[in-house]
């Protein structure tokens, strides 16, 4: 399942999530963020119940984007404890981003 995540329900849904999360940082008109949507979703449906997945659409929620300095998109945060654990930007194939999910899953 993947969670969309906003201003209103991020510090509840990511920052106090009893699991990790996956903020996939995105918005409308980036290509390279489309092309991504497949790999997230496959992520969300191989980590169920270990690691929570969502997007935050950063043109409707800049606010987050900008409490993480997210300059460049699409850019991935994984949190952890309510603190950032991992990050990374740019379109990569779904083994990249699994390799870039397990090490900060430890």
């Amino acid at each position: 399942m993947e969670y969309t995540f906003t201003t209103e329900n991020f510090d509840a849904e990511v920052l106090q999530s009893s699991v990790p999360v996956l903020v996939d940082f995105y918005a409308d008109w980036c290509n390279p963020c489309k092309m991504m949507a497949p790999v997230v979703e496959k992520m969300a449906q191989e980590y169920e119940g270990k690691l929570k997945v969502g997007k935050c659409n950063i043109d409707e929620n800049m606010q987050i984007a900008q409490r993480y300095r997210i300059s460049s998109i699409p850019a991935f945060v994984i949190f952890k404890d309510g603190k950032t654990a991992a990050s990374f930007i740019g379109a990569m194939s779904a083994a990249e981003m699994k390799k870039n999910v397990e090490q900060a899953l430890g």
